[in-house]
Order: C-alpha cells, then structure tokens, then sequence
C-alpha cells in the first residue's frame, strides 16, 4: 500500500471533515465522510462556496498568493437544529496544482455548553441581585425594629445579650379617646392617620438624637441615653415630647379629625434585648419605663407630665409646675411635675445611626 493510500485512509478515518479543493476554481478533488455528512456529497463541478454557503462572502484570494490561512466559524441549520463548525483553510503545493486543505470541526456541542454556562451565569447573577436585594430589605426591615449596634450584634452572633443601661430617660405618649375613634372610623383611615403622625414623630426623634422603641397601638414608646450613652438624655426626650404635641397642634388645624395626646417622662436604669425567637422584637424593660407609662395617664390632654425627680436636669431648657403626689400602681407614691415649655431654642442633638 502507497503512501498516498495510506493518507488517503486516514482523511476517512478521522472525526473531522476534511476536502481538498482546487485554489484555481474552488472545485473539489477529496472528501471524507464527515465532511460529507455535514454539507453534503459535493458533484464534480460544485465549489467550494457552493456546498458551503457561508463561505460566498470570504476572500480566498489571498491564500494561494501569499499563503495564508483562513479560519471562520459557520451555521448550518439541520431541521431543528442549528450547527455549528470551525472551519480552517490552508494551501499546500505538495502536488501539481496548489491545493485548498478545508478543515470542518463540528463545535455545535461546544458552543451549546458555553451558551449554557453563559445562561447559567447570567441567571446566577440575576439571583444574586436579588438576594441581595432582599438582604438590604431585611436589613432595613430589622433596623426599623433595633437600634444598629444591637442589629450588628445580633447580625454577627445571632443572638443579643440583654443589656442593663443605669441613665436613661423615657418618653411615653398617648392619644385621648382613641378607642371611640377607631370604633367609629375606617380602620383605613385610621392606620393612615397614625402612620402620619408616627412618621413625622420618627423625624423629631432622629432630630434629638433618640431611639424609637416601638408603637403600640396608639401608644409611642422613645428612650434617650440607650444603646448610646447621652449625658443630656432628660432634656433630648422632653424636647421631643413638647415637639410632639406642637406638630398635633399645627396638625389639628388643617385635618379634620383632632388629634390630643398625653404625654409622661421618666429616668432611670432600663434594659434593652431582643425578645422572640421567630418573631423578633427589639423591646425595652425596668422601672423608667413603667414610670413613664403611669404618668402620661395621669396627665391631662396635651400635656407633659414627670416626676420631680428630673426637675433638676429639665431646669436649664424647661419650665415646669409643681403638680403634687400621686399613688401611682406599683410605684407608690411619686411627686409629678408638668412639664410646661423650652426656655429657650433647643440644642440640636446627634443623630446616632440606626
């Protein structure tokens, strides 16, 4: 058997397409059978750019003068599906006539596996936008329920310890008659309402550097002095209680239904911690807090009660009433003062971050 046979068999023999082509008129002198098989048995007279289409459009001059070569990738639709093959044109003179070696590699699997990678990237891309969407929408969601230092902590250890803060002042409101409100109003129009007032309240809070606990119901729960230290926590929650009630009054004057709240103050040592397991909850606990919620409904509507006790820390921003003792429910008796107005412009506080 011949050299040339013996080539002859191996062009067959290989899983790539192979002709050879004549550079003079594009006409075909060798094909195996995968190139059959993907472009078809090409007849004596067929070119090149015939049985391959795509190929109408390149510039195959050049590859005879100067010996280049040309690489190109191709699309066959075959029923259904579309293929896809690597072709590469080379010219060898080893006999006679300059010939075209045309190299067919079928890469349709390649490239559908790099379409899926993309696909696949793309949507985990996509995923991961959302999920850290959802992340920044939990994460606002917890902070509107926890102050940040408390958040970070529970973020890092998931879990918060309880944490006992000795100076810390309390501002409890409470609006007159609600009850009757929201029984003869649509709960619509209601929680619309308290929505205004507990966000314009949110504002003052931030304003005065302190924390808003929590809503219940009709009733605003705020602290100064916790998680962050405030040297000037008595005078920050009475600032923004006589600011509460100016926005009610202001408030009153445009809206229909008029809005009247009590308010109570009170100092001294409470503790902070989530409480929940599934639910969480960022709540607030010790004698201040019970304090506060008894004075407020001692006050009358539209004022500021709190117990003689701060007198002394109100008495450079604030004039205040001597009201007399009370026998307040587990509290015994406690000498309350009302809390009247600022003496003067109140000093900004720092917004603490939540």
């Amino acid at each position: 058997m011949s050299i040339a046979s013996i080539n002859e068999q191996l062009l067959r023999a290989i899983g790539v397409g192979v002709a050879l082509v004549r550079a003079r008129d594009l006409t075909f002198v060798f094909h195996n059978q995968p190139f059959a098989e993907w472009f078809g048995t090409p007849g004596e007279t067929a070119k090149l750019t015939e049985v391959i289409e795509a190929l109408q459009d390149a510039d195959l001059s050049d590859l005879d003068t100067n010996g280049l070569r040309f690489s190109s990738e191709v699309k066959i639709k075959r029923k259904r599906r579309t293929l896809v093959f690597a072709i590469n044109i080379s010219v060898t003179r080893e006999a006679g006539d300059p010939l075209l070696v045309v190299e067919c590699q079928n890469i349709t699997r390649i490239r559908e596996l790099e379409s899926m990678i993309d696909s696949y990237s793309t949507m985990v891309e996509r995923n991961t936008r959302a999920l850290e969407r959802e992340k920044e929408r939990v994460e606002r969601l917890l902070l509107n329920l926890m102050p940040r230092c408390v958040y970070e902590e529970f973020k890092t250890f998931g879990v918060v310890t309880p944490q006992l803060y000795p100076q810390v002042s309390v501002v409890m409101l409470d609006f007159v008659n609600f009850t009757d409100f929201a029984a003869r109003t649509d709960p619509t129009v209601t929680l619309g309402e308290l929505n205004d007032i507990f966000t314009a309240f949110d504002r003052i809070v931030e304003q005065f550097g302190c924390e808003r606990i929590k809503t219940i119901g009709d009733a605003y729960l705020a602290v100064s002095g916790m998680p962050e230290a405030n040297p000037d926590h008595a005078t920050a929650v009475a600032h923004c209680a006589t600011r509460f009630l100016r926005y009610l009054e202001r408030r009153n004057l445009s809206h229909p239904h008029k809005w009247h709240a009590r308010v109570g103050l009170a100092c001294g040592a409470v503790v902070g911690s989530v409480v929940g397991v599934q639910k969480y909850v960022y709540d607030v606990f010790g004698p201040a807090v019970n304090l506060a919620a008894r004075l407020q409904v001692h006050a009358d509507p539209m004022t500021i009660v709190a117990p003689q006790s701060m007198e002394e820390a109100l008495a450079d921003e604030f004039r205040t009433d001597a009201l007399g003792a009370e026998d307040l429910k587990g509290l015994g008796q406690v000498d309350m003062v009302q809390v009247v107005k600022p003496l003067g412009e109140p000093v900004t506080r720092p917004r603490f971050p939540r």
